[in-house]
């Protein structure tokens, strides 16, 4: 008898990730799974987006996104990194951060190509290559050590059409080098392939520094730049996404991008370019001093109930070994933890290409409030107990 799904959506399972917040939910836990904010947005933002509204942005936007929020990414990666980006011909503006990847895959990717991703992997990467009919190849990225790069120019090849490329690190928390990101242009370079970097997370760093792939020597025209509002303003759920791309390639992701989701929502891409345009260093500088105090309290408190973990350099996540507290495998040990303790996680396997990989550990979101995260800790040191 004939299958009745497609072969592709075979080899992955739905989100682990949101179905643990599925769990969260039903069973009043705290939700450190999922990474969204649990405290509002810059003010700036909401009344942009009400005034945007209530001034009639209500129909399609240009399907590639609205010219000022073009203009105003362009004049932030100058500011920003003195990166030359024509928001006529290089910038897609996409239904979110996860839109903006498999866009820019899909149009660059043909069946048959490979595609690097470094493990673990948020959950999309390896799904999103196996949309396009490619073959992720995994490299192991240390959480607590440098990428082996003899080990990574074993996994480029004839066939490798991109490196998808996460800094700051989803869910390691690294920041990658300036070392680590020249190696990796360097090989880009020698074997004609694209590197796709997710930024979400460019703002929110304490160690290291964020460092555009696309301003290395020769990696202008090899970088498609993915990122999006939903991490750096507390918005996740607009779903605003960006892609700076080379202009030869922007047509075909922009054709990808039309036929997926046609254009992300008006007003609230007019709010987002209200604030780049008004949100200033302070902003930035407070985002990433709240995050950093936020990460001490969870990363105290994981190594106190008995975990291992170290505190990330960037984003806002903590793969934590709970070996030391159970002989559990990962998924159960988080549905017990979210049951039992009240505090949701996500399996470590789920960032991994092969499920053993992971079966110790569980990434914990500290995208939350003090009074929330002060309460995780101290449900969390019942664990032990």
């Amino acid at each position: 008898m004939r299958t009745r799904t497609a072969r592709r959506t075979h080899g992955f399972t739905e989100s682990v990730i949101r179905g643990m917040t599925r769990l969260a939910n039903e069973h009043g836990a705290i939700n450190l799974s999922q990474g969204f904010p649990n405290f509002p947005c810059p003010d700036v933002l909401k009344d942009a987006a009400a005034r945007a509204i209530r001034d009639d942005l209500n129909q399609y936007a240009i399907t590639w996104g609205a010219a000022r929020l073009r203009n105003a990414l362009a004049a932030k990666y100058q500011d920003w990194y003195g990166m030359a980006v024509d928001p006529m011909t290089q910038v897609t503006v996409t239904c979110g951060a996860t839109e903006a990847m498999v866009s820019a895959l899909l149009g660059i990717v043909n069946p048959g190509d490979e595609v690097v991703v470094f493990e673990p992997f948020y959950e999309n990467y390896g799904p999103d290559a196996i949309l396009c009919d490619a073959k992720p190849v995994f490299v192991p990225m240390p959480a607590d050590g440098p990428i082996d790069l003899d080990r990574l120019a074993t996994a480029f090849s004839a066939k490798t059409r991109a490196i998808i490329v996460c800094t700051p690190n989803n869910p390691t928390g690294r920041v990658l080098s300036r070392a680590e990101l020249t190696a990796i242009a360097e090989l880009c370079q020698r074997h004609e392939a694209f590197a796709v970097t997710d930024e979400i997370y460019e703002h929110i760093y304490y160690e290291g520094e964020h460092i555009p792939l696309a301003t290395l020597p020769g990696m202008a025209d090899l970088t498609i730049t993915t990122s999006g509002a939903s991490k750096t303003f507390s918005v996740t759920g607009w779903r605003v996404g960006t892609i700076i791309s080379p202009p030869d390639v922007t047509g075909a992701i922009r054709k990808v991008h039309d036929f997926l989701t046609v254009g992300a929502a008006a007003p609230l891409q007019e709010a987002v370019a209200v604030g780049m345009e008004t949100l200033g260093d302070d902003y930035y500088e407070g985002l990433a001093r709240d995050y950093r105090r936020r990460r001490d309290v969870l990363c105290a408190g994981l190594l106190k109930a008995g975990f291992k973990c170290r505190p990330p350099q960037g984003a806002y996540y903590v793969m934590a070994d709970f070996s030391g507290l159970s002989d559990l495998p990962d998924d159960k040990f988080a549905e017990w933890l979210t049951i039992e303790h009240g505090v949701a996680s996500v399996p470590g396997s789920s960032f991994y290409s092969r499920p053993e990989l992971g079966r110790k550990y569980v990434r914990f979101a500290f995208c939350k409030t003090d009074d929330m995260l002060q309460q995780a800790v101290e449900r969390l040191q019942r664990v032990r107990d």
